[in-house]
């Protein structure tokens, strides 16, 4: 199977291509990055036609690639990943989020509480309505890693994931702590340490959902 993986973060590349290594080892993957969409996003502040049509872009050249499926990995795009799921039908199509949010809901109940945790402030303004559209008595408890990213963007792994764990500290309440974005899966075991509670990446819930996909049953 080939999958398409398309970015908008430049360090979700390598959390995306961890997961299949260890889950899904025999799934051949192509990457596809625009960095600049993420940075036109922080500076509208908003999404907008143009940038769906730059993802609807994007998946039809996957397609033209052979992508048996498509996974998107940038968390803040959800409409355009909509529209590319629409147009694209019936070719599997994955939000970044959607695997992780119904493995989420599955361990918290449908009044749970969901720690979510982000590096990147617009996730957090779009996120949560994923989990309350399936789950309307579910309560979402934000925490913003604020400079998480900055301090990836600049090599340092271990304060990215010190800075994540400190967000997260505020959210051992929670029945479940979900990590947002794929570049924040490198802190799991930081964030469970600091939380106690289960901890779930966009990266491998997404996996664990297209190998049931696509994958014939054995």
């Amino acid at each position: 199977m080939r999958i398409a993986l398309i970015h908008a973060l430049r360090n979700s590349v390598g959390p995306a291509m961890e997961s299949f290594a260890r889950l899904w080892p025999d799934a051949t993957i192509a990457n596809l990055l625009d960095d600049s969409l993420s940075a036109d996003l922080a500076r509208a502040g908003a999404l907008t036609p143009a940038m769906t049509d730059r993802f609807l872009t994007l998946a039809r050249y996957a397609v033209g690639c052979g992508a048996d499926g498509i996974l998107f990995t940038c968390s803040a795009f959800g409409p355009c990943i909509e529209a590319c799921a629409e147009a694209l039908a019936p070719l599997p199509v994955l939000r970044p989020n959607e695997a992780m949010v119904a493995e989420a809901l599955a361990i918290a109940g449908p009044h749970g509480r969901i720690g979510l945790v982000a590096s990147f402030p617009a996730t957090l303004a779009s996120m949560p309505e994923e989990f309350t559209r399936l789950a309307p008595g579910v309560t979402i408890v934000p925490a913003l890693a604020h400079d998480a990213l900055s301090l990836l963007d600049a090599g340092d792994g271990d304060g990215h994931d010190r800075s994540a764990a400190q967000a997260a500290a505020a959210l051992a309440g929670c029945n479940v702590i979900a990590l947002a974005q794929f570049s924040l899966a490198r802190a799991r075991q930081a964030v469970e340490t600091a939380t106690g509670r289960p901890v779930l990446t966009t990266p491998d819930s997404a996996v664990r959902k297209l190998m049931r996909m696509l994958q014939p049953p054995t």
